[in-house]
């Protein structure tokens, strides 16, 4: 299978590139830069030079392979307030490579995360069957599930806001790290009972190739190895790995304390993967979290 893919020199594309090549397909990746095209050549895949920002490249792009892994999106939103913006470029994007997929039965797998449930209130872990009506992103899930209806063999890999291993360098745990380091104190909010799902890095590259191999069209799947991991021993961990004290922070003070993450760090999101697991014949093979954190790469 020839494979387009997104975000694909980036922290699970550079996982996802790999374990797709290893099992024979062909990869063509999305770069905007000359070291993303040189790291996609160092690995074996096809360039396609552009961005985001150009929904009618990726629509041509997307025509000429036999699937799409949609993995890129602007984060920097949650440093500059821009989400909408973001969120918008997404959409479009993925509207594009939909339509150039449409009546063809070839498959489109996108990232979503599992936080879009926390909203729902559910006091029990997430399932895939669970679905959010509205809220950031939530649309934008709906529509590439819909895409089913339109001859696209589409799915929704919704993915923890833990996404583990020695190739995570910009996400939400070298964020809290930073950020213990900063403040001398890894912090959790209030008792730190509310839960993290988690999912290694690897683990999750596996599920989006067996989501272009098999995954019936309109799936949600669930990218998750720990069901939910409370915060205080994800401070925990994080304190002995840079051998400093963990403390409670007050919901009044956890905007100024963890800055763009005071919110999230509060979200209760245990999430579970069984029908995924079922469904594909996925299951979570390497270290969770705390056992990740424990292997001290993220301290190096």
């Amino acid at each position: 299978m020839r494979v387009f893919v997104t975000g694909a020199s980036g922290h699970i594309g550079s996982a996802v590139v790999p374990e797709l090549l290893a099992a024979g397909h062909q990869v063509v990746g999305l770069a905007r830069s000359d070291a993303s095209a040189a790291a996609l050549e160092a690995a074996g895949a096809e360039v396609h030079l552009g961005n985001l920002d150009d929904p009618e490249d990726l629509g041509r792009a997307a025509a000429t392979a036999d699937g799409v892994i949609h993995l890129a999106f602007n984060h920097e939103w949650m440093r500059t307030g821009s989400f909408e913006d973001a969120i918008a470029t997404d959409r479009n994007a993925i509207e594009a490579m939909g339509n150039a997929l449409a009546g063809t039965g070839r498959p489109l797998a996108i990232a979503s995360g599992t936080m879009l449930l926390a909203q729902l209130g559910l006091g029990r872990p997430g399932l895939e069957s669970d679905v959010a009506q509205a809220g950031p992103r939530v649309g934008t899930e709906n529509a590439v599930i819909a895409m089913a209806e339109r001859g696209v063999r589409s799915s929704v890999v919704r993915l923890c806001p833990t996404v583990h291993s020695s190739l995570d360098h910009h996400g939400f745990i070298p964020t809290l790290i930073a950020t213990a380091r900063d403040k001398a104190v890894a912090g959790y909010v209030g008792d730190g009972s509310n839960r993290w799902p988690a999912v290694h890095t690897l683990d999750a590259a596996r599920l989006f190739r067996l989501a272009i191999e098999s995954a019936p069209a309109g799936s949600r799947l669930h990218a998750v190895g720990d069901e939910g991991v409370p915060f205080k021993e994800i401070a925990g961990a994080i304190g002995r790995g840079l051998n400093l004290p963990t403390a409670s922070i007050s919901a009044d003070d956890a905007a100024g304390h963890f800055g763009f993450l005071g919110a999230f760090v509060q979200v209760d999101n245990p999430a579970s993967s069984a029908f995924t697991q079922e469904l594909l014949g996925w299951k979570p093979e390497h270290p969770g979290l705390i056992e990740d954190l424990g292997e001290r790469h993220y301290f190096g």
